[in-house]
């Protein structure tokens, strides 16, 4: 793993006592809406972090310190509980999760600094949840292993947070590699690492700056209809337990009747596999192939699977022909956030100014964009 800066904002915090943890953001480049199906997904951490100072506090009491925010609090172990939509939710069920795994838990001293976009789908809350249980189980001693802290970080979330999100993000922040992407069974929790050489390319992605109400509400719409579409496929194929499991021919005997089920189960069904050719595309450097991909998920994305929006549809169709982007999708669970995007270097700024000054124009709404570079995962950098 190369040195990463412990950034200016957190050293007015640092002691000789102190450790410094930074745990990256995430992006996916392929497999979307396939981590509750069984199936693959192929995320990288990226060059945006967040960063915790933690050191032992004398008694029981917890002192934290949020940069981003201004604020401080303090708070006894033992009162520890959710606060709907503060910030101190995510360090707080982090802490949780040390407490039910038998661990005792120190009084201390932590601040946080992140540099990650909220809302713009970079999985920031499983950044932060990454940070602090990597330096906790630093500061403690613990001897919990990464995938361990990945599994307490999700059900800090789940507990705390109240968000039922699949492993995919706390994974990536806690394992990603400088350069390469994670292809990880969200069913067995294996992972294999592979080569993203971008060379003329640089990754941008565009924040659509929306995010529509439907996002929670249809996410459980579309799980039941992977539901359905596997109970149906189940009735004449047993050894079915997921989508994971279903092949097209299984869909289109099985579901084929049923309009909207077929059409959600087609798109997992295919999307699993277009991962797993992507993944051969990138063993064979072949980044075009892959790019095309990309396209394709978006197209099923918007058409079969139906959690794209009007803005999304936007950015990726006015790329689409543009010899300077050889992919482009919508990323994460839909209705808003970002758009991911394969660009050649030279033609980034130019791009970028045509796209803004359109968007503006026709959506009526500014465009933001982040060039994301791909990183290592969480790791001490001082202490």
């Amino acid at each position: 793993m190369r040195d990463y800066k412990i950034p200016d904002q957190l050293k007015q915090f640092i002691t000789a006592d102190t450790i410094v943890v930074r745990s990256p953001g995430r992006i996916n480049l392929i497999g979307e809406h396939t981590d509750y199906n069984e199936g693959f997904v192929l995320p990288a951490a990226i060059d945006k972090a967040v960063y915790v100072a933690v050191e032992k506090n004398p008694g029981t009491r917890l002192n934290l310190q949020s940069v981003d925010f201004n604020e401080s609090i303090e708070v006894e172990i033992r009162d520890i509980k959710p606060v709907p939509g503060h910030w101190s939710t995510y360090i707080f069920g982090v802490v949780d999760q040390f407490i039910r795994k038998g661990q005792f838990v120190t009084g201390f001293k932590l601040s946080i600094y992140g540099d990650v976009p909220l809302g713009a789908g970079l999985s920031s809350s499983a950044a932060v949840e990454c940070a602090v249980a990597f330096a906790l189980n630093e500061l403690l001693q613990s001897g919990f292993s990464r995938k361990e802290l990945a599994l307490m970080a999700q059900a800090a979330e789940h507990q705390y947070a109240g968000v039922k999100c699949g492993i995919m993000d706390q994974f990536a922040s806690l394992f990603g590699k400088k350069d390469h992407v994670i292809r990880l069974d969200c069913r067995s929790l294996e992972y294999e690492y592979f080569p993203l050489e971008l060379g003329e390319y640089v990754i941008v992605l565009f924040d659509t700056m929306v995010k529509h109400s439907l996002g929670s509400s249809e996410y459980n719409i579309r799980r039941s209809q992977c539901e359905e579409g596997v109970m149906l496929i189940g009735q004449n194929y047993p050894s079915v337990h997921s989508l994971r499991d279903a092949t097209m021919e299984m869909v289109n005997e099985c579901i084929g009747e049923f309009e909207t089920a077929h059409r959600r189960c087609k798109y997992v069904v295919e999307e699993i596999d277009r991962l797993q050719k992507g993944c051969e595309d990138l063993q064979a450097g072949d980044l075009i192939a892959f790019g095309k991909k990309m396209f394709a998920t978006h197209d099923g994305l918007s058409k079969e699977y139906e959690v794209s929006c009007k803005e999304l549809d936007y950015l990726v169709d006015n790329v689409r022909n543009n010899p300077a982007v050889i992919g482009a999708r919508m990323m994460g669970g839909g209705f808003g956030g970002c758009t991911i995007n394969i660009i050649s270097k030279d033609m980034v700024e130019e791009l970028v100014a045509k796209l803004s000054e359109d968007y503006k124009k026709d959506m009526g709404k500014e465009l933001k964009h982040y060039l994301v570079n791909i990183e290592d995962g969480t790791s001490v950098i001082g202490r």
